[in-house]
């Protein structure tokens, strides 16, 4: 007996059994949680005379480096650089609220010694300098990380030590339990892009380089509840591009 088949209508049912099924591939992204801000940077500044970056994001120029233009919108992305003579890393700023949750973005390094400081604070905490909760930092041989909210920028420790009152001891137990440094080997390549996503999940956060763990430390400011701020602060000089911000809780 002759069939007749049906090209059209196999291609179709083809395409529902794919979508429908079990076994579709899920992409890491999607494990994330839901993607609350993302910016490509795709826009032009109306002038260079001041920092300018747009979509929400602010900088620390007045107030550090009497104004002077540190951060631009360059070739589809943001370079940041501290001004010579300011008195603090700039720092550019957006604000965002996840407990948990994953920050990812392109980033470059032009200088051997620069470095990306990603930290994470919270406005309203007021048992701490500025509101800093943590930091993850990274640079093409190394990533370290700082537990900030129940290390040095508590306000009590950070009292003692500009007093001089603190303990040794204390001051030695800090040291070892609020910071760990992982080396990135091979090193990454100077002057090229590369992948970066920040994981932070209860009292732990992780740093992804080009799809690789390079660390991931685990203290107790990290579970801070509400992570609202991420001030981007940059010593020397960086690039950034293709921001995007995950909520998981």
């Amino acid at each position: 007996m002759h069939t007749q088949t049906y090209p059209g209508v196999v291609t179709a049912l083809a395409i529902v059994l794919l979508l429908t099924s079990p076994f579709l591939p899920v992409s890491a992204e999607d494990s994330f949680g839901v993607l609350i801000f993302s910016d490509d940077f795709e826009r032009t500044e109306s002038q260079e005379e001041k920092d300018e970056p747009g979509n929400e994001w602010t900088t620390s120029s007045d107030k550090t480096a009497g104004g002077r233009k540190q951060v631009d919108l360059r070739e589809g992305a943001m370079h940041m650089h501290t001004a010579e003579g300011a008195n603090h890393a700039v720092s550019t700023r957006h604000e965002f609220a996840f407990t948990d949750g994953t920050i990812g973005m392109r980033f470059r390094l032009d200088g051997e010694k620069d470095e990306l400081r990603l930290n994470f604070a919270d406005m309203s905490l007021k048992t701490v300098h500025a509101g800093h909760l943590f930091d993850a930092v990274i640079r093409l041989d190394k990533v370290s990380f700082e537990d900030k909210k129940t290390g040095f920028m508590n306000l009590e420790i950070r009292n003692a030590r500009k007093n001089g009152t603190i303990d040794p001891e204390k001051l030695r137990e800090l040291n070892q339990s609020k910071f760990a440094s992982f080396p990135v080997t091979p090193k990454l390549a100077l002057a090229e892009w590369h992948d970066l996503l920040v994981h932070v999940k209860g009292d732990e956060i992780t740093v992804q380089l080009n799809g690789e763990t390079a660390g991931s430390f685990r203290s107790e400011g990290i579970a801070h509840p509400t992570k609202g701020l991420l001030r981007l602060l940059v010593p020397g000089a960086a690039w950034v591009d293709d921001v995007k911000i995950w909520r998981k809780e």
